[in-house]
């Protein structure tokens, strides 16, 4: 029942849109389904992280630090804020991305999630709700987050699927110029959330 309720507080908050979904959503719109899972692939990796960082106690530390969550929050909004501005002042063709032309697509997934302090603070904050009384936290947190990973990957893929389905249309030149433009501004704005939204 614990797993099931959490699978279901879970789920919601995975279709919040955010910058991971932008991300694989704009990945695989400009290079393909390939590309874009790899980029899931580094996002889910990083929702890893901070779930063993939780079990661990470390967001603790996170979230009694303001200074480090501070810096964090601003590292974290500058690396969203590259890559909304690459998007915007790219002078390359339709379909490549900002980060070396997509060599590093996995990084890109997991730099996105794992500089966000507010996932370490909402993983603090979730889980220890849900391991049951006397339970280890660590397994408990790593079965948990697993069960957020899986949730965030078939949510990837069905982002995925939806953008290759409607592929033929979304990458033309034009489209693609467009669509750069809304993801930028997109990601601007989740930088500036992030930096001035404690």
């Amino acid at each position: 029942m614990t797993l099931l309720t959490f699978a279901g507080v879970a789920a919601l908050l995975t279709l919040v849109p955010g910058p991971d979904s932008l991300l694989v959503l704009r990945t695989a719109i400009a290079q393909g389904r390939r590309a874009a899972l790899v980029a899931a692939l580094g996002i889910q990796v990083g929702c890893l992280w901070w779930g063993a960082a939780a079990g661990l106690g470390l967001t603790a530390v996170l979230a009694a630090s303001h200074t480090l969550y501070t810096v964090l929050r601003w590292v974290g909004a500058a690396y969203l804020l590259y890559l909304g501005a690459g998007l915007l002042l790219r002078r390359g063709r339709a379909g490549e991305t900002a980060d070396a032309s997509g060599r590093n697509r996995f990084l890109t997934g997991l730099l996105t999630n794992a500089l966000n302090p507010k996932v370490g603070v909402f993983y603090l904050s979730l889980l220890p709700q849900f391991v049951p009384a006397g339970a280890p936290v660590l397994p408990w947190s790593l079965l948990l987050t697993g069960v957020h990973v899986t949730e965030g990957i078939l949510w990837c893929a069905l982002l995925v699927a939806l953008a290759d389905r409607l592929g033929r249309i979304l990458r033309r030149p034009r489209v693609g110029r467009v669509l750069d433009r809304v993801a930028g501004t997109a990601f601007l704005g989740f930088a500036l959330r992030l930096a001035l939204r404690p």
